[in-house]
């Protein structure tokens, strides 16, 4: 079996959650005011939002009905990168929730981020360090093991430095907002750091191992997220955090346009090459799996940092590629969804309804799943 296949798990249905999330903060991220838009970005919102709960209900009913169950995920060097994916869709509906803060009204949307941030922030670094450490003393892999599903866990302080720093200009304390702010450079350079020697690690991997499972494919869409995130930190901080950062306020906006635009350069290369092993690994015979939803949150996270260097700019480049990066999005996020809901119709099961096993679950999302 190809190392970057892991077995199904119950963290990974989180990954829908974050697919769908951060198609209304894309979406919002646009310096386009249009009623459609919002519209659009409203229903993706909302339906992130019954996801997560569905998630939620479902993961404690398995861990409920089988005690042992988390245990042997959290033991599996397979399965325990996907324990990122659960912090990372709190953070994504927090950071969607503030997206569509001008739009829903009140002041409810700041305090459900701050709530949503806390929790999935704290989690976040938790699995952060967990994770990694138990690869590092306890789990055996084969030097060709490196995946794109390591990024998980390491990744997730680098949502909350991207939500975090969108949230910096929102927090009533001077103090707080600081903290945060500095909190945020500090997860996104940890994050950051950690995503690059996985990188590495995959892309040696790949060179020395080559890629022949057409079921894995998606996987490879993964990279992305941390690439697109990272630029995503740095324009956040830049257009919100100015205030709370005032001995660096002037270079914010440069450094995000000098580090950023480079490395969502390398993003479309990275694309570039993942499309092209697509097409010579599958061909049109790419096998459904939830692992198709790894089309959506990386894609995503390019669109919004493509986005905020739109806003900074004012490029109409910048803002033309983030519009490219969005349609990629909504057609990676309709493909993932309609197979989705296509296999749960074949399996005769709803998602986090009682007839929903967990042997079932598993066979459903079965070879790969990655965000």
């Amino acid at each position: 079996m190809d190392p970057m296949a892991p077995p199904s798990s119950t963290p990974q249905w989180f990954t829908p959650v974050m697919g769908t999330a951060i198609v209304a903060t894309a979406v919002e991220a646009l310096p386009i005011s249009s009623p459609v838009l919002d519209s659009v970005a409203v229903g993706a919102w909302a339906l992130a939002v019954v996801l997560l709960g569905a998630a939620v209900t479902h993961a404690v009913r398995a861990y409920r009905r089988d005690r042992s169950l988390l245990q042997r995920e959290v033991a599996d060097s397979a399965v325990a990168p996907f324990f990122g994916a659960p912090p990372m869709a709190l953070l994504a509906v927090g950071g969607a929730t503030l997206a569509l803060a001008p739009v829903l009204g009140g002041t409810w949307p700041v305090v459900a981020d701050v709530a949503l941030w806390t929790v999935g922030t704290a989690a976040g670094l938790t699995v952060a360090v967990a994770v990694p450490a138990r690869q590092f003393t306890t789990h055996r892999v084969g030097t060709d093991a490196a995946s794109p599903t390591w990024l998980l866990p390491v990744v997730a302080p680098m949502v909350s430095a991207a939500t975090g720093a969108a949230l910096a200009d929102r927090l009533d304390s001077p103090a707080l907002a600081q903290a945060v702010a500095l909190a945020c450079l500090a997860m996104a350079g940890a994050a950051g750091i950690a995503a690059a020697l996985t990188i590495a690690a995959v892309w040696w991997r790949l060179a020395h191992h080559q890629h022949a499972d057409a079921s894995t494919v998606p996987a490879l869409w993964v990279v992305l997220g941390p690439l697109g995130q990272s630029v995503t930190v740095l324009a956040m901080l830049a257009l919100h955090a100015g205030d709370a950062l005032p001995w660096v306020r002037q270079a914010l906006a440069p450094a995000a346009i000098l580090i950023g635009i480079p490395v969502l350069g390398f993003a479309v290369l990275w694309l570039a090459v993942a499309i092209a092993v697509a097409v010579r690994v599958a061909g049109r015979r790419l096998p459904y799996a939830m692992s198709w939803w790894s089309f959506t949150f990386p894609v995503g996270t390019c669109a919004t940092g493509a986005a905020g260097l739109a806003t900074l700019t004012g490029s109409g480049a910048l803002l033309a590629l983030a519009v490219a990066f969005l349609a990629a999005l909504l057609g990676g996020w309709a493909v993932s969804a309609w197979g989705t809901v296509r296999e749960l119709t074949r399996r005769r099961a709803a998602w986090g309804g009682e007839t929903l096993a967990a042997a079932d679950a598993d066979r459903t999302v079965a070879a790969t799943y990655a965000i």
